[in-house]
């Protein structure tokens, strides 16, 4: 089995053109005038993960304003990010590289993550769009779970919503299951539901603190199921 074959089963993914993954995977310490590298396949796969990335935070979570989405979307993109993401995948050991990058103990992080972006513009010139976002999405949803959990106070409401959608293509809902106390001082008891099952109800002293406290406990059960 020669090495593109593999590569396309690594990705799970069959190209109509082959020799536009055989490109994604060329760098440029080898190219020729026979043999282009992935530089200019690099450049479009950059542009095109931005977008992708870009509209699925912009959709995701609407409670994130701009500077918030940017933060996010800066670590997703970036290129320690996109390097694990490759090593974990194992698509490192498909690129070829000169005689003087094969020395040295690691591929640089930063040929690595040139190499995510140039197979998004290799699957992109060979199927569309469509094609190119499930690629995307289905390597960086966890990634963005990672950053929400890390990077942003667990906003729970958040990462529930990016796991529903991820695992059931669903948005969850909230429902005060009762209030109790008087008006200047209510709390409320909320419940997450997510493709029609409830999750375990929680108490907050305002609606948005009993929704990030169901959140999480809808998460705790999910987890327990699914993980």
């Amino acid at each position: 089995m020669d090495n593109l074959e593999r590569c396309q089963q690594t990705l799970e993914y069959r190209f109509k053109d082959v020799k536009l993954l055989d490109r994604a995977l060329t760098h440029s310490s080898i190219k020729s005038s026979t043999c282009p590298s992935n530089e200019r396949m690099e450049f479009l796969g950059d542009a095109i993960l931005g977008m992708i990335v870009s509209e699925h935070l912009f959709s995701c979570f609407p409670e994130y304003d701009e500077g918030d989405l940017t933060k996010i979307k800066s670590v997703v993109v970036s290129s320690p990010t996109l390097a694990q993401v490759v090593q974990r995948k194992g698509l490192h050991n498909y690129v070829s590289v000169g005689k003087g990058i094969l020395k040295k103990r690691t591929i640089p992080r930063s040929i690595l993550a040139n190499l995510f972006e140039a197979i998004i513009a290799a699957i992109y010139l060979d199927s569309g769009i469509q094609y190119a976002k499930k690629f995307v999405l289905d390597n960086l949803s966890d990634e963005i779970v990672h950053v929400l959990q890390n990077q942003h106070q667990r906003n729970w409401k958040s990462i529930l919503q990016q796991y529903s959608q991820k695992h059931f293509a669903a948005t969850p809902t909230y429902e005060v299951v009762q209030e109790d106390g008087p008006d200047h001082s209510k709390n409320f008891e909320v419940t997450a539901k997510v493709g029609g099952r409830a999750f375990k109800a929680a108490w907050g002293n305002s609606k948005k603190e009993a929704e990030q406290s169901a959140a999480r406990e809808a998460l705790v059960e999910l987890k327990a199921d699914y993980d």
